[in-house]
């Protein structure tokens, strides 16, 4: 496919993205000479590059995307090899023969030829596979299947992990040899090698690229269970321990279920793993576990949150017993960075120190993760210390802020529109929230960037794919134009009110409490300030907004937001009684 038509499609795909609500079909119909099966493979490319990224809404709505196309366009994932002429078709079966060939003589020395053929490392090969591999195997003697099923098994796992070429089409090929060898790896007949093939195959569908990320999570969760059904604890512990461990990655990266009981599906898996990756015994995957629980925790939403944090923090501790800088240099920076976001949000202790140690742990990860070896990940690491930097109580507040939008400018190198899209719309988001707080510079023109950037984010972050960062990015503007200076403050803080409330169309008491208050408190806020109704209504507004806050900023939860709001009740209700001794 030509370099010209690659960028059409993903210009396409760009426009689709930064459309309003509602101009898709519209946009799809001026632009029907790209849709192809090309196209649809491209969608899927870019979800599957957002969803690498922590970029899910984005993810899931190219999918949809994907799935409608394919639908409408009557696509699957199979390939048509009759569309091929006879020569290319032996083309890719003596390629196939010479893969299978290599890869039995010499295992990973099949990697050279890979290289060399990637053009061939496709749907076509894919398809290729699955229909001679299923006939081989349904033809040849025990002992022929035997071994052809062994060296497709290997195949496959070298195709998970071989990192050149396409990675969709990498992915697929790997499905289809598991699934070809399941054929003869019955569950009766082979019940160990099924079991590691499930395992196997449920790691290849946490990873694939095409096809719906949500419905692939749940296959992968299947076939996970079923190796469990062979791989008990007290028969084949390892690989139990192994299993359990993939399992809590499904878990933890699902999108179907509630996200809380997901999040302690995860963590169970991965305390069952270290039943048997104990430190003295299996001390590598023992700290990869701690890790994952690390990230786990991390993310928990049930229980204590100061609890968990420090569990995480405990956890990460525990990794770096084992993944030192000099034993394990990348997956030592890996765990710097999950304990920078555990000592970012960390309650417990004093907050100044708090915020240091992140820093620290950040600062350490760049050592390793540098723009060359590790781009993505850099990107990651420079976004994070910009959130940190803000938040920091040392040093001079204002060379904090310029140290904080520089590291997401730095971030933007690599977080660009096209390739991460998400990534970009939150680095732009927390590019505005620097510039709303910014003390160098002119103010007014501060607040005039910091709007420009949350109105960046919203062309990717809107409702209907991203709800959440969609309200965060509301909430935020709303706070821009309740400080701006520029315009008529009567219209802006009109503004101010509308964001604040379209915000919390999303943030519920139910499902978010604490950012359901912090929206609260900054409607009352507004209401307290608002030129436009009576003066005495906007009062009772306000002092209504900051009496529901009190529901979540409670005395032993939030004690410092609980004073900030009761004191801001008590000035309100002195304005209204001023109001009412005037009037």
């Amino acid at each position: 496919m030509n370099e010209q038509r690659q960028q059409a499609y993903l210009n396409l795909i760009r426009s689709l993205l930064e459309s309003p609500n509602g101009e898709e079909a519209e946009i799809l119909a001026a632009n029907q000479e790209f849709l192809d099966v090309g196209f649809v493979q491209k969608v899927e490319e870019v979800a599957q590059m957002c969803s690498q990224h922590g970029d899910e809404n984005t993810a899931n709505w190219l999918q949809g995307l994907a799935m409608q196309l394919r639908e409408a366009l009557n696509l699957d994932n199979k390939v048509d090899l009759q569309s091929l002429s006879e020569e290319e078709i032996q083309t890719y079966y003596q390629f196939l023969m010479e893969v299978l060939q290599v890869t039995a003589d010499s295992g990973v020395g099949v990697y050279p030829l890979l290289l060399r053929n990637a053009d061939k490392l496709d749907g076509m090969l894919a398809e290729t596979l699955r229909r001679w591999g299923t006939n081989r195997l349904r033809e040849g003697n025990a002992d022929e299947v035997g071994k052809l099923a062994e060296v497709i098994a290997f195949f496959s796992y070298l195709m998970t992990v071989f990192s050149l070429g396409s990675k969709a089409s990498n992915m697929e090929i790997a499905i289809t040899g598991y699934e070809v060898v399941l054929n003869v790896y019955t569950q009766q007949a082979f019940p160990q090698y099924w079991a590691g093939t499930q395992n196997n195959l449920g790691n290849a569908y946490c990873h694939r690229i095409l096809g719906d990320k949500a419905q692939n999570i749940e296959l992968a969760i299947a076939c996970l269970q079923n190796a469990l059904t062979v791989y008990t604890q007290q028969a084949f512990s390892v690989d139990w321990a192994m299993t359990q461990n993939n399992l809590g990655f499904a878990y933890r990266n699902r999108i179907r279920g509630e996200q809380a009981q997901n999040l302690e599906q995860a963590i169970s898996c991965y305390q069952n793993s270290l039943k048997i990756y104990t430190f003295d015994t299996f001390p590598y995957e023992w700290a990869r576990t701690q890790n994952n629980l690390a990230s786990a925790y991390r993310n928990r939403i049930r229980g204590e949150k100061a609890q968990n944090l420090e569990l995480a923090i405990a956890c990460s501790q525990e990794a770096l017993k084992v993944r030192t800088f000099d034993a394990f240099p990348y997956e030592w920076a890996v765990t710097q960075n999950i304990l920078a976001g555990a000592y970012l949000y960390r309650i417990k202790g004093e907050r100044s120190e708090n915020l240091e140690q992140a820093i620290a742990y950040l600062q350490n990860a760049l050592k390793v993760i540098t723009f060359d070896a590790f781009p993505d990940d850099w990107a990651a690491t420079q976004n994070n210390l910009g959130l940190a930097y803000p938040e920091r109580i040392r040093g001079e507040r204002a060379e904090n802020l310029e140290l904080a939008i520089a590291c997401h400018q730095e971030a933007l190198k690599v977080y660009t529109f096209d390739a991460f899209p998400q990534q970009w719309a939150s680095t732009q988001n927390n590019l505005g929230t620097a510039y709303l707080t910014r003390i160098r510079g002119e103010q007014s023109k501060n607040l005039e960037l910091a709007i420009a950037y949350f109105q960046n984010a919203l062309k990717v972050r809107t409702f209907d794919a991203f709800a959440d960062d969609w309200a965060s990015t509301q909430d935020n503007l709303g706070t821009a134009y309740a400080n701006r200076i520029r315009g008529e403050q009567a219209e802006n803080l009109e503004q101010a009110i509308a964001y604040f409330q379209n915000a919390l169309k999303v943030r519920t008491f139910d499902a978010f409490p604490y950012e359901w208050a912090s929206t609260q408190y900054n409607l009352g806020a507004a209401y307290a300030d608002r030129i436009r109704g009576e003066r005495a209504e906007n009062l009772e507004l306000a002092i209504a907004c900051h009496q529901e806050v009190l529901k979540v900023y409670t005395f032993d939860a939030f004690p410092v937001d609980w004073a900030m709001t009761q004191n801001s009740i008590g000035i309100k209700f002195w304005c209204l009684l001023s109001q009412n001794k005037e009037s």
